[in-house]
């Protein structure tokens, strides 16, 4: 009797970290809501600044001249108001919340976590990708944003152009709120897994906080300015301190300042993710 001698299997090699980028890519792209929260978000934000636009296109011939003077920074305003930030800024914090809160809801991060033992590494593609898309989706709806309320304001000659000084930072600030705020998502996403509570959550750390925090001493003024919607703001105001129409702030911010706090709050959020989840049980 003669027996067949079976070969050993090849070792299966661990995932490379562009097949994480895939991986992590085709599960954000299969999700219906990822595609609702991203063409809603855009929708308003770009409404609302095409009717900030509008009015101050339909009161032009109203203004008088020192309101006329101003009008370059109205319409770098116009490009991207307060309104429209906190809209954006609540719409990319759910993406990025759910990219974990959903795997973890519906027991998907088991085989997530089976199929890919370095949760690490899984969580660093995941933190990439998120980046990349919320980079590019920002970039648009800014740009969007910024064409469109343009093109209104020039019907009565009150349009600015992308080379006019500060327009460029405006844009570029808007864009950067996305994946900043994104992984700010991501984060308490996934120290908190709960959906309706990581919203929450979001919204109060994003938004509500930020804006109770006032800049009557040094120390909260410093913590006041190194949130990240007040840090684009600062970077979206290109008269700051300079507008004759409000007071100069004691304790000013700086755009390098604001710069800082949109880098320091992705990094440290991006770590926060990725630790939270490689040392936490499922």
């Amino acid at each position: 009797m003669t027996t067949t001698a079976v070969p050993d299997s090849a070792p299966v090699p661990a995932a490379r970290f562009g097949d994480l980028l895939v991986a992590e890519w085709i599960k954000l792209r299969s999700l219906r809501s990822t595609y609702w929260a991203l063409g809603a978000g855009a929708l308003a934000v770009i409404a609302f600044n095409a009717n900030a636009a509008r009015v101050d296109a339909a009161d032009h011939p109203r203004f008088d001249d020192r309101t006329r003077s101003q009008m370059a920074r109205l319409a770098l305003r116009d490009a991207f108001t307060d309104g429209s930030a906190m809209i954006l800024v609540l719409a990319v914090a759910s993406i990025g919340a759910i990219t974990i809160v959903g795997e973890y809801s519906t027991g998907l991060v088991r085989t997530t976590f089976a199929a890919v033992p370095d949760r690490r590494a899984l969580m660093a593609a995941k933190a990439a990708l998120l980046t990349a898309v919320m980079t590019v989706y920002g970039a648009l709806v800014a740009g969007a944003s910024f064409a469109s309320t343009q093109a209104i304001l020039a019907t009565r000659d009150a349009g600015v152009a992308l080379t006019h000084p500060g327009a460029a930072r405006v844009v570029c600030a808007s864009a950067l709120l996305a994946p900043v705020c994104a992984l700010a998502g991501m984060a308490l996403g996934a120290l908190i897994r709960h959906s309706a509570t990581t919203m929450v959550a979001a919204t109060a750390v994003l938004l509500l906080i930020p804006s109770f925090i006032t800049d009557r001493y040094a120390w909260t003024a410093a913590v006041k300015h190194a949130q990240p919607i007040n840090a684009w703001n600062r970077l979206a105001d290109i008269s700051y301190a300079h507008d004759p129409f409000t007071l100069v702030p004691r304790h000013q911010a700086t755009a390098q300042g604001a710069w800082i706090t949109f880098a320091a709050w992705a990094a440290v959020a991006a770590v926060v993710a990725i630790v939270a989840v490689d040392r936490r049980d499922v």
